[in-house]
Formats: structure tokens, sequence, C-alpha cells
């Protein structure tokens, strides 16, 4: 029940844009509910905080959870069709760093923690992204997420991440231009 009350008052303040408040009592919550072992509830939860928390730009923070999260779908075999999408927002979390090491890094973990995830569209995205990215190449970077989303349509907070992604890297563009 308080787990439960505890996501009502998130709920509340994320209605209110109170983003700092939700992430602190869907915390609260994701804790009950993992004292308790209702795991899909705690993740949900989870979820939340890890997206508040790359919207205020804490994203490794962001990064441990939807870790964290892909880790334990893993071992159970409803959830281990969502690992994917859970290493993918890690990944973007990952992009927004703008440290291409560490996302490459992080690639070759997730490839360890899932086989399967290197074959995938999301590993795909990822990978190029980085690419694009070590090469300063806003035009790459474009035409690679135009075409993901053209198959599979991005959501609004992913498109918000990798817009900050973009404009690092054309900040890092018109640098290098203002250098020459």
């Amino acid at each position: 029940m308080a787990a439960r009350y505890l996501k009502e008052i998130a709920e509340l303040y994320e209605s209110e844009q109170n983003i700092e408040q939700a992430v602190v009592y869907y915390e609260k919550s994701a804790d009950f509910y993992e004292n308790e072992e209702v795991n899909t509830s705690a993740n949900q939860c989870k979820q939340k905080v890890a997206q508040f928390s790359a919207q205020l730009e804490q994203y490794q923070r962001s990064i441990e959870i939807y870790e964290d999260i892909a880790r334990q779908s893993l071992s159970n075999n409803l959830l281990k069709y969502g690992v994917k999408g859970h290493l993918l927002n890690a990944g973007i979390c990952q992009l927004c760093k703008d440290d291409v090491i560490a996302i490459t890094n992080a690639l070759e973990r997730y490839q360890d923690l899932d086989p399967t995830f290197s074959g995938t569209r999301e590993y795909r995205l990822l990978a190029d992204i980085a690419a694009a990215i070590d090469e300063e190449d806003v035009g790459k970077f474009t035409e690679v997420i135009k075409e993901f989303d053209s198959m599979t349509p991005l959501d609004s907070w992913k498109t918000t991440l990798l817009l900050r992604v973009k404009e690092k890297l054309k900040a890092k563009e018109l640098e290098e231009d203002d250098l020459t």
C-alpha cells in the first residue's frame, strides 16, 4: 500500500512538472516495491527515475538504472525482450555525456551482457551515432537517426536527448571551423 501511495504522490508531482520531487517519490516507491519483491512495479518506478534523471542531465545515474534493469530483465523469459530497449536508453545517455570512448566501452559491455544485442538495430544505431560523433559529422548523425526513426519511431524522450547530442556535435563543429 505504501509503495502505491508513494507512486501516486510521484505521479502528482510529475503532473505538476516538479520533476525533482517526482524522482524522490518514484525512488521511494521503487524501494518499497523491491522490499515486497514486486519487481515489475519497482522497475516501472526505476524507469521513471532514470527518465527524469536524464532530463535533469544526471546521465550517469540514468545509465546505472537502465543497465541494472536490463541485467535483471535478462533472467526473466518475459522481460528479456525489453533488454534492447533498456540498453538503447542507457546508450543514449552515454552519448549525452559526450565521451566516445565511454560509449564504445559501454557497447562492448552491452554485448557481454546480452550477446544478441550486437545484432539489433538499437546496437547499430548507437554504434553509428558513436562513429558520427567521433568523425564530428553532423550530416551522418542526422542521417543515421532519420533512418532508424523511419522504421522505429523515436519517442519524445529519446528525441530530446539525441537533440542535445546533436547540439553538442554542432558546437564542436563550429568550434573547429573557428580554429581554421
